[in-house]
């Protein structure tokens, strides 16, 4: 399987952390980011080779990459002007496409078995084209939470809502068919937001997998300080 780590984003709630550093790079206890990723998949049995896309503060995210063990695994991928994470998989559809591919927003520090997701998207139900990992969540009025049906199928989406309806949260990581990169193709246009463009289309045709490990989005202070505090490392 291939993978695609999605580490473009501007960071901007971690600012002044985020000026000099991408927040890919921004390191927990000490190790950055986007290595815990790099180790999980690459080390995980399941994912052959990794996609990075960049944008902001794209040289140093590349010699980080191109330093490391994983560098004849990984292909950097640079975006001038973002494409939304939609986009992102269309405009390297001719890479990516052909078999399964997960999916991942590398800015939130996440751990799980890489194994045990590929295979519970590998036994899937009938039409399920998406398998999403889910977490629960202490803040779901900050996070896209999701109502699941008795088999685990997503049946609606609630998008930063106020008041939503439940914990359970879009983790942000995913494995695809083919075909959800065709659907992209259809919609004729090369910037795409994949969480309010593309999953509601796919309502009844995802399922949801837990999170069996960690998994927090660091995009704010106090955020990377619980992290700092919970992740084990």
């Amino acid at each position: 399987m291939k993978a695609l780590l999605l580490a473009a984003g501007l960071g901007t709630r971690l600012r002044p952390l985020t000026e000099h550093t991408p927040k890919c790079l921004v390191p927990i206890h000490g190790r950055p980011l986007l290595d815990y990723w790099l180790d999980m998949l690459l080390d995980g049995g399941s994912v052959d080779h990794a996609w990075i896309n960049t944008h902001y503060l794209a040289a140093k995210v590349a010699a980080h990459v191109r330093a490391s063990r994983w560098a004849a695994r990984t292909t950097l991928v640079h975006e001038p002007e973002l494409l939304g994470t939609g986009g992102t998989l269309l405009a390297n559809r001719a890479e990516l496409a052909g078999d399964p591919l997960l999916v991942a927003h590398a800015d939130n520090l996440c751990t799980f078995d890489v194994r045990k997701f590929a295979a519970a998207h590998a036994a899937r139900p009938p039409g399920v084209q998406m398998t999403m990992m889910t977490f629960v969540t202490d803040t779901p009025e900050s996070c896209g939470i999701v109502e699941l049906d008795v088999e685990g199928r997503v049946v609606a989406f609630h998008e930063k809502v106020r008041t939503p309806p439940g914990r359970v949260a879009n983790g942000a990581v995913y494995i695809l068919e083919p075909t959800v990169i065709d659907f992209l193709a259809e919609l004729g246009r090369p910037v795409i937001d994949l969480s309010t463009e593309v999953l509601p289309r796919f309502v009844g045709r995802i399922v949801a997998h837990p999170n069996d490990g960690y998994l927090r989005d660091i995009g704010t202070p106090a955020a990377l300080a619980a992290a700092e505090r919970e992740f084990p490392g």
